[in-house]
């Protein structure tokens, strides 16, 4: 017969009470998949992002039991995000911040089999180090041209085995590995994310930095061309308002033949041109 226990391993019920008292302590809590995420990633951010968030690695049937005891907003739900491998990430700042600073973070990494390159595979020729010896058969089947010279293996010239956006290979990826060439970018982005209460998905983070920032300048542009055109000065605007306005003056002055320091010359100018005109069709008109 089964009892019910009563005691649990001290690393387990540490990583317990951490996710009892982290969700009180920070306004977002996000989640990150390491399925396509290196524990080599993980560390670097840790100290970038030292202070201001804090990663925790615990194990889901934990972490689930931990979230459906909190009378918090929106941990429920995360509870139910909680089917692979993850790591939890804790934070005062927006998740969509958050999801940028990650995304800037990124890092060249070695190639796994089936990894998708981010760059085109430059293979430089050079002396490898490697000696002769199966090798040399991974290396043609790369379609990577080799020579034997003082005993090891040298790439004969500047091969591309890959281009950017195609599958690397066993062989390829075992030859970069040997090589020190890495051609995958690695990046970090949030799976969820729940902050005040609010559940976000992978999509609803998403945010072009450029594109909205394109879009900033466009709405603020077509901003200040209706204030003009509204006469409704700002700091932004009011020169172009003065501006317009001394030009539309200027305009009713000539027109109107109303004179100014600055309008008379135009006026004068106008009038002779007038005049001209008037003499010369009273010339066409005048008997022979």
């Amino acid at each position: 017969m089964h009892e019910n226990r009563t005691t649990y391993p001290k690393r387990k019920t540490e990583m317990y009470q951490q996710l009892i008292e982290l969700p009180k302590k920070y306004k977002t809590i996000s989640i990150i998949k390491m399925k396509k995420v290196r524990s080599t990633q993980i560390l670097p951010l840790r100290k970038t992002l030292k202070g201001e968030v804090e990663f925790v690695c615990v194990k889901n049937n934990i972490a689930k039991k931990a979230l459906e005891t909190l009378e918090i907003p929106g941990m429920k739900e995360i509870s139910l995000e909680l089917k692979e491998q993850l790591i939890f990430i804790f934070t005062n700042m927006s998740p969509f911040k958050l999801n940028v600073l990650l995304g800037k973070n990124k890092v060249m990494m070695g190639a796994r089999a089936g990894d998708i390159a981010s760059i085109d595979i430059v293979v430089p020729a050079k002396n490898t180090g490697i000696a002769p010896g199966p090798m040399l058969t991974e290396f043609k089947d790369a379609k990577i041209p080799t020579k034997i010279d003082q005993g090891t293996i040298w790439i004969a010239k500047d091969t591309t085995p890959a281009k950017k956006g195609e599958t690397i290979n066993e062989k390829l990826a075992s030859i970069l590995g040997k090589l020190d060439i890495k051609p995958v970018e690695a990046g970090i982005s949030l799976y969820s994310a729940v902050e005040d209460g609010l559940k976000y998905t992978e999509e609803d983070m998403i945010v072009d930095v450029e594109k909205t920032r394109n879009a900033f300048a466009q709405f603020h542009q077509e901003a200040i061309s209706l204030s003009i055109e509204a006469g409704y000065i700002t700091a932004d605007n009011i020169t172009q308002i003065l501006t317009k306005a001394a030009q539309s003056a200027r305009s009713v002055s000539v027109e109107s033949g109303f004179m100014t320091d600055e309008t008379k010359e135009q006026i004068l100018q106008k009038a002779d041109a007038q005049a001209k005109g008037v003499a010369s069709q009273a010339k066409d008109y005048a008997p022979a």
